[in-house]
């Protein structure tokens, strides 16, 4: 099924695509990477969604239910869009920043983090996620920067990878 798309991005939105080879490469790590497959059974959360598409792949691979936050109002548009247009899909937007997230009500296995680039958003997003019990015990993410990036505290690394400008690192949340 074809998404809604943001096109060449929305600058003043701070949307910008994820390339179709990055999110079937993110894609080709979280099920059939030597972690076993992360989406099958998993109960997602979408940080900085924009369109929904990664929470919706998600859901598409075997994810139990998606969460997809995002605060901009032509994401809302998006991610109502795309929603509707999977018809009976667990999933629910929730406007929201990322950087300062209410209590959860439950916690979630894998976290999609595609943050604007170079503002240093995804550290405060993953500290916002983990002090507001949004992370299961072991939840992983996955971060999608324009540069490598060191696990924050309580976070383990798992892998990291290069695919053209975009660099995808995979965390898993310490044991507590």
């Amino acid at each position: 099924m074809k998404l809604a798309e943001v096109g060449e991005g929305d600058p003043k939105a701070h949307l910008r695509p994820t390339s179709d080879r990055v999110r079937e490469a993110v894609f080709n790590l979280l099920t059939n990477g030597k972690h076993g497959d992360l989406c099958r059974g998993a109960r997602v959360l979408d940080l900085f969604a924009g369109t929904g598409a990664l929470g919706l792949e998600a859901l598409s691979r075997g994810a139990l239910e998606a969460v997809l936050i995002d605060d901009g109002k032509v994401a809302a548009r998006l991610i109502a869009a795309n929603v509707a247009k999977m018809q009976g899909v667990a999933a629910r937007h929730l406007k929201a920043d990322a950087c300062a997230l209410p209590k959860a009500e439950v916690a979630f296995d894998l976290v999609f983090l595609d943050p604007p680039y170079g503002k240093g958003l995804g550290e405060r997003a993953l500290a916002s996620a983990l002090a507001q019990g949004w992370l299961a015990p072991e939840a992983v993410a996955m971060w999608e920067e324009a540069s490598p990036q060191e696990p924050p505290p309580g976070f383990t690394l798992l892998d990291q990878r290069r695919y053209g400008d975009t660099w995808v690192t995979l965390l898993s949340r310490d044991p507590t």
